[in-house]
């Protein structure tokens, strides 16, 4: 969809009530915005928008409501869907926001600004003595606003839960420029809808977000990490039962990579190296947190020795300082990197049950193998809230551009399978432009339209990424 252009006395508008720093037309400014990072979009915007505050959005918003103008929002630009990627809307960036508004410890709440990162909201909750705990790779410039839009979910779901789980209230700009102001610090309030609910995961869609008051919990006083080797897929989801068995919850990551993928991060980023001398067919990257000192490693040391003593593990390391712990999350966090220079592939991000992960990922290899003989599968993720990252590349030798041509249909192949075990095709990175139609093949028809409803209810012009959901 490419949106038809605004006009030039809207744009002079705009213009004026930004004011100079709040909008640029500059074409080297705005390209790095304009380019997914798998390369998959380029899109094109007749300006970037950059309000400094919750007033500036709103008079902007207006302005475009008002003339029937798209926007787009637009956050670090790490998503993967092409959800932030303008087709000839208006360009709106949340980047200027950047304010730490308030942090109150013994509320375990703090309240910050759309625009800054994950990993600095990380950081204003340390220095408070507390502590915030989504963690993805791109942590460092994903920003909180991009990150409540798409709902994130990281490697620390399993014991705190999604973005979703971490949102005290929100303030955001709707899309007729009305501010919602919706900042509160409280744990229970049943006073009818949840309106900040919905803007959690809308990706832009019902508005803008501004501002959020976000859940902060204790400082662990010891974690421990390790990485341990298994037969078997299957073996990992025994494993994570008698994980959270001898830890009373303490696991706070518990990520499976098969030899593939690991064998591509040691071939293609620098300063990488075997964890494990056995080289086994799939890993798990263990993390346990715990309040107590040398509490985390004497769980972990436990845990280990029970599960080589059961067979569900042939080989592990624990990680003795931070040095290695860093070396061995690297690892994990460097997949996604290190499978795009072997000419691209067909990446999902998909979610099934966890009892019955091991089940799908041999249901979807033979359908895999079915529809592209030879094709090497790399499956990585999160097996404590059954998201794995299941992404095929070509195989050695094979034609990498006869193989790309072939994506929607191999993605296909793949969400069949997620469906048959009542999955989601999106576990964590949302819609966006590339999975918007698709999904209607797998959500009924009643789902689709409730959605859409809500959506003509709120913005009933389109005018908030217009492309995007239903």
């Amino acid at each position: 969809m490419q949106t038809p252009a605004p006009s030039a006395a809207v744009l002079d508008e705009l213009k004026a009530v930004l004011g100079p720093g709040g909008w640029t037309q500059d074409p080297e400014v705005i390209a790095p915005s304009l380019t997914e990072w798998r390369n998959r979009w380029t899109g094109n915007t007749p300006m970037l928008l950059t309000p400094r505050s919750v007033e500036d959005t709103a008079k902007a918003v207006t302005i475009c409501a008002r003339e029937g103008v798209a926007i787009t929002p637009h956050g670090g630009g790490t998503g993967l869907v092409g959800g932030q990627i303008p087709f000839g809307e208006v360009l709106l960036s949340t980047r200027k926001m950047r304010a730490v508004r308030d942090v109150t410890p013994l509320d375990d709440a703090m309240t910050i600004e759309a625009g800054l990162t994950l990993l600095e909201a990380q950081q204003a909750a340390t220095a408070a003595g507390r502590y915030f705990p989504l963690s993805l790779a791109a942590e460092g410039s994903a920003t909180i606003g991009g990150v409540i839009s798409t709902n994130a979910g990281g490697t620390q779901v399993l014991r705190y839960g999604m973005m979703r789980d971490l949102v005290l209230g929100l303030e955001a700009v709707m899309p007729n420029g009305e501010i919602f102001r919706g900042l509160k610090r409280l744990r229970k309030d049943n006073t009818g809808y949840d309106l900040k609910q919905l803007l959690i995961g809308a990706e832009g869609t019902l508005g803008v977000v501004t501002a959020a008051t976000l859940k902060l919990f204790p400082i662990m006083r010891s974690r421990a990490v390790a990485v341990v080797g298994l037969e078997t897929a299957a073996a990992s989801v025994e494993l994570l039962a008698r994980a959270k068995a001898e830890t009373g919850g303490g696991v706070e990551a518990f990520e499976l990579m098969k030899r593939l993928g690991m064998q591509l991060v040691l071939k293609n980023i620098p300063d990488t190296r075997e964890p494990l001398d056995s080289a086994p067919d799939w890993y798990v990257l263990i993390e346990i947190a715990s309040g107590t000192p040398g509490g985390a490693e004497s769980q972990m040391q436990a845990l280990l020795e029970v599960a080589f003593e059961q067979g569900l593990i042939t080989d592990a390391a624990i990680a003795q300082n931070d040095a290695q712990r860093t070396a061995f999350w690297r690892l994990r966090e460097e997949h996604s990197a290190a499978l795009k220079p072997e000419g691209g592939g067909w990446k999902h991000d998909v979610s099934v049950p966890i009892s019955r992960i091991a089940e799908f990922i041999d249901e979807a290899s033979a359908a895999v193998e079915r529809f592209h003989p030879g094709a090497r599968i790399s499956v990585f993720g999160h097996v404590g809230d059954g998201n794995l990252h299941y992404d095929i590349l070509p195989g050695v030798g094979q034609d990498i551009p006869a193989f790309i041509a072939r994506w929607k249909e191999g993605s296909q192949v793949v969400h069949d399978v997620v469906g048959t075990y009542d999955g989601s095709i999106s576990a964590e990175h949302g819609l966006g432009r590339l999975k918007t139609e698709e999904v209607k093949r797998y959500k009924s028809p009643l789902e689709i339209e409730t959605m859409a409803a809500i959506r003509r209810a709120i913005d009933p012009k389109r005018v908030m990424n217009p492309s995007v959901l239903f």
